[in-house]
């Protein structure tokens, strides 16, 4: 390793040394490293020994040098064919050190990436049993940060620190040995300049830190306002709302704080590696000056002042790297603790293990909300707080949202709700569809507890069709596929005719294959929402939940996707919510819900002549008709 790869490496480990807050159990945070390195044992134990060996190899060049060097000065023209042989040992220590460096190499990157693979796909997996409420209080960013930076530099610890400590300590053993073997002398003189060496180098770190956190923040606060106006609904705001030079200086500014640091970053960089490379450069001073009066005056060879030179070289990398070998060991366990921090989050929806289908689906199912009550999880039960850039979490519960729901859904039904917004409609949804866990009572189908079934089950039985129906940025076919992965070109034909989407795709660029763009974007509202119901219908489950379906849609493309709901609904138990009450006059049984209570039940001419809650919203929904 060269002085400025060295100088390169303490001011990383610097930059990144750990918050000495973080106090979690070292132990078992390494017992669980253990764990993921377990699969790759094999691979780390030749890496280690392949480690050791290049180390080892460091050291033979400069001692074949200095002989090299010593045959020549003897002046013996017998010794040239011993010249040449050490000439050609060099030259072979130097291709086996390429050929293990590459194997090196190689074992690194696939212990190194096998470790990411394991660790994301850890990660993703486990995100993905988590619950709304951990998506609704998490910035995506930070999650997608653990799942990049921390999982790489978690990686660090084996590609770099493991090799490195092993190495550097193998290299700095033999290197010290032959220099005191040499020269005891020189030896200490040279050792005696490293605390010139490492000092800066500490402090010079710790003032970059300073600088390269000013930076990322700088950074994080011109990305967001990147992402925020680059999206296809914030550009559309910024357009209609916004001042396009506000909208510039804003940036030109924080891009400016950025272009600032980086020029100060740069200035203090060229500083540091002069500095390092001027304290090299005195090191080899000392060793030829010394190192010469002593040759000249026959108590050290020539050749013996150029290995010493050689191996100084070769010294104070590995000291330098073992002395900061704790900040890099510190700084990957904090990696693997922020990943491990999230694979510690508990998932409040799990299956019991003797969780069982949802029965008899084929002859209908059935929808039971006995004495439900529901209050939404505090946010220390479903995050982090460094997933939510808060000190601390609130670990107060807020109020409770339902009080005591009993509501019945017979197989086949269309039961529709209505009230005021925010009274618990859509939480109501959520708990059909198991979102949420109740907090007392029970959600049934088909009589049988929800938290006795399994997740899979109850969401290949129970679709919901939401306000904003999301779609992926990929293909209509991918969005679709979504719902049943083998489904047949025809099965998607067939859907998108029965939900009145066939036409349209057929004169899209790339029928299936057209790219829909960021959240559907490139479709209208009602085309988006068709889509949506025609992956409901491609699911095929046996109740059906709309919320709000058609609330932000205009009258044609209102009733564009109301026949499409009608094909969704037929045959099917439905839970329909509804702000529109003219789309669920038809509906069996209508349920009034306010302030998490449900107030009144009927169907809408028994509502209406109760003169009640409904018979209000009725009337003032309808009095400008």
């Amino acid at each position: 390793m060269s002085m400025e790869s060295v100088a390169w490496d303490v001011m990383y480990k610097s930059m990144h040394t750990p918050d000495a807050r973080s106090k979690a159990d070292r132990r078992a945070t390494l017992r669980r490293i253990a764990g993921f390195a377990r699969p790759h044992r094999s691979r780390i134990v030749v890496f280690l020994l392949l480690s050791t060996v290049t180390a080892a190899l460091t050291v033979a060049t400069p001692l074949l040098a200095g002989r090299v060097i010593d045959l020549i000065t003897d002046g013996d023209s017998s010794q040239a064919g011993g010249i040449v042989g050490l000439a050609v040992l060099i030259a072979v220590i130097a291709v086996v050190e390429a050929a293990t460096g590459i194997a090196i190499r190689w074992l690194s990157s696939t212990i190194g990436e096998g470790l990411i693979f394991d660790l994301r796909r850890a990660v993703f997996d486990h995100v993905q049993k988590m619950p709304v409420a951990f998506f609704t209080r998490t910035r995506t960013g930070a999650l997608v940060s653990r799942l990049n930076n921390d999982v790489i530099g978690a990686q660090r610890a084996f590609s770099d620190t493991l090799s490195g400590v092993v190495s550097n300590f193998v290299t700095l053993l033999l290197t010290l040995g032959v220099m005191v073997a040499i020269s005891w002398q020189i030896t200490l003189l040279a050792l005696a300049l490293l605390p010139v060496f490492v000092l800066p180098a500490r402090r010079m770190g710790r003032r970059m830190a300073g600088l390269a956190r000013e930076s990322a923040d700088h950074n994080a606060r011109m990305s967001t306002q990147m992402t925020e106006r680059f999206s296809a609904p914030g550009a559309t705001l910024v357009k209609l709302f916004g001042r396009p030079d506000r909208e510039s200086s804003e940036f030109a500014s924080r891009a400016d704080a950025v272009r600032d640091i980086g020029v100060r970053q740069a200035m203090l960089q060229s500083y540091f590696f002069t500095a390092l490379m001027l304290v090299s450069s005195l090191a080899l001073a000392l060793v030829y000056g010394l190192g010469g009066w002593l040759a000249v005056r026959d108590q050290l060879s020539a050749g013996a002042v150029v290995s010493l030179a050689l191996l100084l070289t070769r010294m104070y990398a590995p000291l330098t790297a073992l002395a900061n070998a704790r900040v890099e060991v510190m700084s990957a366990l904090v990696s693997f603790e922020r990943v491990f921090e999230v694979l510690d989050l508990t998932p409040l929806i799990a299956d019991r293990p003797d969780a069982v289908a949802v029965p008899d689906v084929d002859s209908g199912v059935s929808v039971r909300f006995d004495a439900v009550s529901f209050t939404y999880p505090a946010a220390d039960k479903v995050s982090l707080a460094s997933l939510e850039e808060v000190a601390q979490l609130d670990p107060r519960d807020g109020s409770e949202v339902l009080h005591g729901v009993d509501l019945d859904v017979p197989a086949g039904s269309m039961v529709a709700l209505v009230g005021s917004s925010g009274a618990g409609k859509s939480t109501i949804a959520s708990l059909a569809t198991r979102l949420y866990d109740v907090d007392a009572g029970a959600v049934r189908l088909n009589g049988v507890d929800v938290r006795d079934l399994s997740a899979a089950s109850v969401h290949r039985t129970v679709g919901l069709v939401t306000q904003d129906g999301h779609l992926f940025h990929d293909t209509v076919r991918a969005n679709l596929a979504l719902a049943r992965p083998d489904a047949s070109d025809d099965d998607l034909w067939d859907v998108l005719r029965r939900a009145r989407l066939d036409d349209l795709v057929r004169e899209l660029p790339n029928g299936l294959d057209t790219v829909v763009g960021e959240r559907g974007y490139r479709l209208s509202g009602g085309e988006r929402q068709r889509l949506t119901i025609a992956r409901l219908l491609l699911a095929r489950p046996a109740v059906v939940i709309l919320d709000e379906a058609t609330a932000h849609l205009d009258s044609t493309s209102e009733a564009a996707v109301g026949e499409a709901l009608s094909e969704a609904l037929t045959g099917r138990t439905s839970l329909v919510i509804a702000h529109r009450l003219s789309t669920i006059r038809a509906a069996d049984v209508i349920a009034v819900v306010e302030h998490g209570r449900i107030v009144e039940r009927g169907d809408h001419a028994a509502l209406l002549a109760a003169g009640g809650r409904y018979a209000e919203l009725y009337r003032t929904q309808f009095a400008s008709a």
